[in-house]
């Protein structure tokens, strides 16, 4: 992996470095830096070679023949953020995604594997892995065990899980979303899947919601190593005390990073090494007020030490995996990632190096360092030549979804089944429809918005179509318009098309700039608000409508299905083909 990358020839070229006998490319002069080993700022000059930190130190080099200086005075160096938690098909994509962390100082990300694994082949998933990498961004990504939904078809198996697990850039399994089915029901398949994982040195990351100090030790001893589902500073101090590595969140459905930190430092905390941030798979439009760098604002104005407020976004994420030899500091040996600050308590890079590379100097961006299309090849736009009518979408049962919030429903039981002409204030029809065309669950959601006529959407956790609205005219025509697009987001209304967001990677993911994106995330919540959407974040609400991790009714492959009973209530049905 990272340790391995310098050939024999690169490493005595970097110790001759230092005897003098050959220059390095860049140095950065005068400047201060976080000494995250001791955590104390420091003046100091840094040599650097290409893509690697040779020396921090008070020298500067005897040779400068070939050198570009840079002077750091009244500057702050810092190292380059990680990312510990990215879902990189939020919309964005992940060279989008990357493209933009980069700018706020974020040259890590650790990746999601899941919409990858589901909708591509392993091969095609490990060639855009490695074009990824071949960017100034460093990638790696997890290995998922579950399918976060109830499937006619488990694409997890043996076979996959351990080809994922060997390759090089994936350094976690999980995150573990069906723990109840491994702790409650047994399942030693995946508890098997998590023995490899830990065989081969890497982390476990869980998804523990609400879970009780008993469930967490449960999880720790089968093999869990970090949570991020802390919502307060008593459940982090949970997870601490019973050995996990705590993510504290401050993203679009739950931004709970300031009121944990709140918590913490009122109960008297003071070491913070086992502390990381996420922004946790983040909208678009959320993610314009940074990455890392944000969270390190937050943790600075909260209070915390700011040398502990940069190393929960670096050094303490690297340490934990195992990569604090090459990543998360500056010291001899590491990558050349740097963030170049104003001030102390300024997080946001005015300059940034990745992998030696300036992503941005002096406020300026260094242009065409993420154009490169080969990463993309293998993500075609969605594919559907399935014709839907109003008999498709026909209600068969009283039972349906009572929306509480963004991301959980509970059962919802009608008088009787409704019908075209009496469909009641504030229910809307609910389908979802097999990407591959084969089959359909229909159902009735309440609570998801009052005025909808037609929605579709080819964002959700399995890639399935979403399709919600009070008109099946309206809904079919917003279908038809989605499948017209390669997939997408798609509000019909009174027979013609009020606005959609082309997701043509895989009918997931936009090609434009998560700028321009966020731009286009905005008008279409606005849209969804204006009839009806009263919760935080509709895109939480598409992408978990059919996940079986989240409590207690879920719409999926097989039907209705009751997440506590695992039961289905109202089956899918096959969709006739001509």
């Amino acid at each position: 992996m990272l340790s391995h990358q310098w050939s024999m020839e690169t490493m005595r070229r970097q110790t001759d470095i230092i005897t003098g006998a050959v220059s390095p490319s860049l140095v950065l002069a005068n400047g201060v830096y976080l000494n995250t080993y001791i955590k104390k700022w420091e003046k100091s000059n840094v040599w650097i070679d290409q893509d690697r930190i040779i020396y921090v130190g008070d020298r500067l080099p005897n040779n400068l023949e070939n050198t570009k200086v840079v002077d750091c005075s009244n500057r702050y160096l810092v190292p380059g953020y990680i990312e510990p938690h990215v879902h990189p098909t939020q919309l964005y994509n992940p060279m989008s995604m990357a493209e933009h962390s980069a700018k706020h100082g974020t040259t890590t990300l650790i990746c999601d594997n899941a919409i990858f694994y589901f909708l591509l082949d392993d091969e095609s998933s490990f060639q855009m892995m490695e074009e990824l990498n071949r960017t100034p961004i460093q990638f790696f990504w997890w290995c998922r065990y579950d399918p976060q939904t109830a499937v006619k078809d488990n694409p997890f198996n043996q076979k996959r899980i351990s080809k994922w697990l060997s390759h090089p850039l994936v350094i976690q399994g999980g995150e573990l979303t069906d723990w109840p089915d491994v702790l409650l029901q047994g399942n030693d398949e995946i508890l098997k899947w998590m023995q490899e994982t830990k065989a081969q040195g890497l982390k476990i990351e869980g998804h523990l919601p609400g879970a009780s100090e008993r469930t967490l030790t449960q999880m720790r001893l089968l093999g869990v190593t970090c949570d991020h589902e802390a919502m307060t500073g008593d459940e982090a101090l949970t997870r601490l005390r019973t050995g996990l590595a705590t993510s504290l969140r401050y993203s679009s459905i739950r931004p709970d990073l300031p009121d944990i930190l709140e918590d913490l430092l009122e109960k008297g905390i003071e070491h913070f090494d086992r502390l990381f941030m996420t922004t946790d798979g983040a909208t678009p439009n959320f993610l314009k007020q940074g990455v890392m760098d944000k969270l390190v604002d937050i943790a600075i104005e909260k209070g915390v030490n700011t040398a502990d407020a940069y190393r929960m976004a670096s050094s303490n994420i690297a340490s934990y995996y195992n990569m604090d030899d090459c990543l998360g500091h500056i010291a001899p040996g590491r990558l050349a990632n740097i963030n170049i600050l104003e001030s102390k308590v300024n997080p946001y890079p005015i300059s940034v190096l990745s992998k030696g590379v300036w992503i941005k100097k002096e406020f300026d961006m260094i242009n065409d360092l993420f154009s490169d299309q080969t990463w993309s090849e293998s993500l075609r736009p969605l594919n559907m030549n399935l014709t839907l009518t109003e008999k498709n979408l026909e209600v068969t049962s009283p039972l349906g979804m009572d929306m509480v919030n963004a991301v959980i429903a509970k059962p919802l039981e009608l008088d009787s089944i409704p019908t075209d002409t009496d469909l009641a204030e504030g229910l809307l029809y609910l389908s979802l429809v097999d990407r591959k065309g084969k089959w359909i669950t229909n159902t009735i959601v309440k609570g998801f918005a009052t005025d909808i006529h037609g929605f579709a959407s080819s964002f959700s956790c399995a890639g399935d179509i979403v399709l919600i609205g009070k008109n099946k005219k309206d809904m079919l025509i917003a279908f038809e318009r989605m499948k017209k697009l390669g997939g997408g987001l798609v509000l019909s209304e009174n027979g013609s098309i009020l606005y959609d967001i082309p997701l043509p990677y895989l009918g997931m993911m936009s090609e434009h700039s998560l700028e321009e994106l966020a731009n286009e995330d905005q008008i279409m919540a606005n849209l969804l608000r204006e009839r009806g959407y009263s919760f935080v974040d509709p895109y939480f609400s598409l992408l978990f409508i059919c996940s079986t991790h989240l409590p207690y009714i879920r719409v999926t492959s097989l039907g209705l299905y009751d997440v506590l009973k695992r039961q289905v209530m109202v089956p899918s049905r096959e969709i006739a083909q001509d």
